[in-house]
């Protein structure tokens, strides 16, 4: 096995131009992200106790990827990946915020990074949010500071915050969870209906809160599934899709939008990420391999031999007419590749003196591979800790101590691991038998690209010579992604910090920090 560690472009855009028609209609574009939606927790990629016709039909119109990961296994990370197009440890949001938390409070996503809104923004596109934001909470961190031009929705967990935005003005104090999806929706087919009176392009990042708990269902669904009230909502969830898309199509620009459905984790059950192992929190397929889904009828073209119920198809090349047939893609792509591929559909280049970590997809459409191996790496991180790295069917667990996991980490039989576990995934989809001691070559191999990627985008208290700087109202404050290690600042330090989050909020109430335990070297 000969591993060959890709070094990402600075600016990386592939051959993949736009017909005329399109460069003369930028595409509308609209990313869908729900919050720990699993990947079989949909129809068409095996759910059984509910319906989701309307996702299924954007798979049935669409591209389903069968093999997509998450940048992280938690909310935070994984968003910022999605919108700056790097691993979070590279763009400096590597942990799972909370305002609450003593070391979290003034953190957010760095205001320096690049966010595919601004990238848009750039390019004459109206930009909207609506739903959850978790990038940080203090006025510098918030939506329509990294380029949104308006905000609506419940921007952090309801455990963190229940409040409810519109702008700056609160809706909400506490969130009514049973209309969540319909407040959503409604916002949502509003944006499609106002911007096509008007003669700009736009983005709608909508990001949903739901699965994640904790979930009402609106009165209309409630028992409406056989899955309980999880099941209800997920069906409402579905509702509102099929209202976006029927307001799209009533508009008269579903054509030219393009439609990204994903999560931005696996789910807390492992039932609803089958066949894979594992849950959010942690670095089994199951906490990174979800759902994603590719829509846009002006490229992607039907297939004669589709077959809509099963969605189950071959990809089909459509030659030279720029158009490519839907169906079904067992390639590799990851959420960094997002940021890239959007980026080529509206015809802008990278931006300069900046790494991405992911390219365009839009090659795909063509029949083209990607410029990536097959074997590329990909790189398993758990905030800090590098716990895991696949390259082609090879996905080796590397050795791990309590100390590094963070406090979430639900992966107890790895909570010590001492000596590296490799799987072959396409065989074992499950991770569930250890070939390491067959494959001695590989896993040193992948031994050594672990300690190398650890020099560029760290590990638990190493910064990495590539990281970027976190988001931070103190920046010469060290990075603590774990309260447990609150206390290796210096006293003076906390009690500046305290004074500051005193006069931004004078109501806060200090919680008690637990110390570190007493293990760690």
């Amino acid at each position: 096995m000969n591993l060959t560690l890709f070094v990402p472009a600075l600016s990386l855009l592939l051959p993949w131009t736009l017909a005329s028609s399109a460069a003369e209609s930028p595409p509308n574009v609209i990313f869908v992200l729900t919050d720990d939606l699993g990947y079989s927790d949909v129809g068409c990629y095996g759910a059984e106790k509910v319906k989701t016709p309307h996702i299924d039909q954007l798979a049935a119109e669409g591209i389903r990827f069968t093999d997509f990961h998450t940048a992280a296994s938690i909310c935070s990370p994984s968003r910022a990946a999605f919108l700056t197009g790097a691993y979070p440890q590279r763009a400096g949001l590597y942990m799972g915020i909370n305002p609450n938390r003593t070391a979290h409070w003034f953190l957010g996503l760095h205001p320096d990074e690049i966010t595919i809104a601004e990238q848009f923004s750039k390019h004459g596109y109206a930009t909207h949010m609506v739903g959850k934001w978790h990038l940080g909470t203090e006025p510098e961190f918030l939506p329509r500071t990294q380029g949104f031009d308006s905000y609506y929705g419940m921007p952090c967990n309801f455990s963190h915050s229940p409040r409810f935005f519109d702008g700056d003005k609160e809706v909400f104090a506490r969130t009514p969870l049973d209309r969540l999806t319909q407040l959503y929706t409604e916002r949502v087919t509003k944006i499609i209906h106002d911007q096509a009176t008007r003669s700009e392009p736009f983005f709608l990042y909508y990001a949903h809160n739901y699965p994640h708990t904790p979930y009402q269902a609106g009165k209309d669904f409630k028992g409406s599934s056989k899955d309980g009230v999880r099941g209800d909502v997920m069906q409402e969830l579905d509702w509102g899709i099929g209202e976006m898309m029927a307001a799209l199509r009533k508009s008269g620009i579903a054509d030219n939008t393009i439609v990204i459905f994903t999560s931005d984790n696996g789910p807390t059950a492992n039932q609803y990420a089958k066949p894979y192992r594992g849950t959010k929190y942690v670095t089994f397929e199951g906490g990174h391999r979800v759902p994603f889904i590719f829509h846009w009828p002006a490229r992607i073209k039907p297939s004669s031999g589709f077959r809509q119920k099963s969605c189950v198809v071959k990809e089909s090349n459509a030659g030279n007419s720029g158009e490519f047939h839907y169906g079904v893609s067992e390639v590799s792509i990851n959420a960094m590749d997002v940021f890239p591929t959007l980026s080529a559909a509206i015809g802008s280049e990278l931006p300069k003196e900046r790494v991405y970590d992911g390219e365009s997809l839009l090659p795909l459409f063509e029949g083209i591979p990607l410029k990536r191996p097959t074997a590329q790496p990909f790189f398993y991180y758990n905030c800090e800790n590098l716990q895991a790295i696949r390259s082609g069917p090879w996905k080796l667990h590397l050795p791990r101590s309590q100390d590094q996991l963070p406090f979430w980490d639900k992966n107890k039989a790895f909570a010590n691991l001492r000596n590296p576990v490799l799987y072959n995934l396409d065989t074992d989809s499950s991770e569930s038998t250890n070939v390491a001691a067959d494959n001695p070559e590989i896993v040193n191999e992948l031994m050594e690209l672990g300690d190398s990627i650890r020099q560029n985008l760290g590990e638990f208290m190493q910064r990495g010579r590539q990281q970027r700087p976190t988001g931070s109202l103190f920046p010469d404050v060290p990075v603590i992604s774990h309260e447990k290690d609150w206390d290796t600042l210096d006293p003076a330090t906390v009690k500046a910090i305290a004074k500051q989050r005193q006069k931004r909020h004078p109501n806060h109430r200090a919680m008690k920090v637990q110390p570190r335990r007493k293990n760690r070297k």
